[in-house]
């Protein structure tokens, strides 16, 4: 009875809570508002006053993005980190934080709360952000000409083979991150619901204290995919 009034409940959640103009502005938008609200304004109250010996909320950034720099420099290497950090933090960022939503009480159930990264319409538009990032650097470092040469592969006499292949890889990347995400996070909220029906106070706590884990994951999974894609992409340079 618990997991059909939840089913019911979040069904009738589904659709738009009210439009504006041609845009309908469902629970997932209204969460990512929130989200990127947030962000902004820990952002603010964090560098309002930079000082040279860091206190307080800046010092607890500060170090987030000390670690964070140095986890990426191993991969990308201290110049590209420089370049593209502000990108993949952003994006890391705000997936642990769209993730997280999903363990505020009544999410999912509540109108305007509902976790933006269990609609697969925001993964897709995560995902195509970095489709056309990877393209632009590769089309920045290589040229039109040297881009094609490389879907073509270092054999041109088994181009015919090679190149459709490649080019369907550049689709099926950002498909496989937007998939990727949505399904751990929508598969998250189902399981919670299903142990919900079963044990409606043990099971759903055990699950959601685990999804602390698995957020953080599933934003790491992402990001470091990305952080891959676009080292390939730049990797002209070195």
């Amino acid at each position: 009875m618990f997991l059909t009034n939840v089913v019911i409940a979040s069904a009738h959640h589904a659709g738009p809570l009210f439009k504006l103009g041609p845009l309908e502005v469902t629970s997932e938008i209204t969460t990512m508002w929130g989200v990127m609200i947030l962000i902004l304004l820990v952002s603010f109250l964090g560098t309002r006053n930079m000082k040279r010996i860091p206190s307080g909320l800046q010092n607890i950034l500060e170090m987030g993005i000390e670690m964070y720099e140095n986890f990426w420099t191993d991969i990308l290497g201290k110049k590209r980190t420089r370049e593209l950090m502000p990108i993949l933090a952003t994006f890391f960022i705000l997936i642990l934080c769209s993730n997280y939503t999903g363990l505020l009480p009544l999410s999912g159930t509540l109108p305007g709360l509902k976790p933006p990264t269990s609609n697969v319409s925001t993964t897709a538009g995560l995902a195509i952000c970095v489709f056309f990032l990877v393209l632009y650097y590769n089309l920045k470092v290589q040229g039109p000409i040297g881009y094609i040469k490389h879907l073509i592969g270092p054999m041109p006499a088994i181009s015919f083979l090679m190149l459709p292949l490649n080019i369907v890889e550049q689709f099926t990347r950002p498909l496989s991150l937007a998939l990727r995400l949505y399904g751990s996070v929508y598969g998250e909220e189902m399981v919670v619901m299903s142990l919900a029906a079963l044990c409606p106070l043990v099971l759903p706590l055990t699950m959601q204290v685990m999804g602390i884990l698995f957020g953080a994951i599933q934003a790491f999974v992402f990001t470091l995919l990305a952080s891959i894609y676009l080292e390939e992409a730049t990797a002209v340079h070195h």
